[in-house]
């Protein structure tokens, strides 16, 4: 995927009433979102159903995140954490996750995440934290320009 740099870095804001859902197969191919997801990604639901849900994950998210959150679904535990996504046009958005398990007869069948906006703070707070875990893991760091 080419990126338009100067959408690169707008954000897109998550509504406060609102809530990001979406499900997805054992392996995190998403079988189901809602309307919110698809207007905050810049998708439609037809686009995002089918594909891996890591169709968003922003280039400034860590490998570790995602290490630690499929670690702890196969533990059968519930995961949360904040995360950067990005949105079809490039730009991005910050959420809150939590994603569990979903079971039918005691047997785990698929996954459903729910992400809710965060504060400006949490937001800054965790692009720092991230941009240190990328360095440290010597992954792609983000390059900013200023004109």
């Amino acid at each position: 995927m080419e990126y338009n740099r100067s959408e690169f870095l707008i954000e897109t804001a998550v509504p406060e009433d609102e809530l990001i859902i979406s499900r997805t197969d054992l392996t995190g191919v998403i079988t189901y979102v809602n309307e919110t997801f698809a207007q905050i990604s810049g998708y439609t639901s037809a686009e995002l159903v089918g594909k891996p849900h890591n169709i968003i994950r922003h280039p400034d998210m860590p490998s570790e995140v995602f290490k630690e959150l499929w670690q702890t679904l196969q533990e059968g535990k519930k995961w949360g954490g904040f995360i950067k996504n990005m949105r079809s046009d490039t730009g991005f958005y910050w959420v809150y996750a939590e994603v569990s398990g979903v079971f039918k007869e005691g047997e785990l069948v698929e996954y459903k995440s729910i992400r809710t906006p965060i504060r400006y703070e949490e937001k800054l707070e965790y692009q720092k934290l991230y941009d240190a875990m990328r360095l440290k893991a010597k992954e792609r760091r983000r390059i900013v320009k200023y004109m």
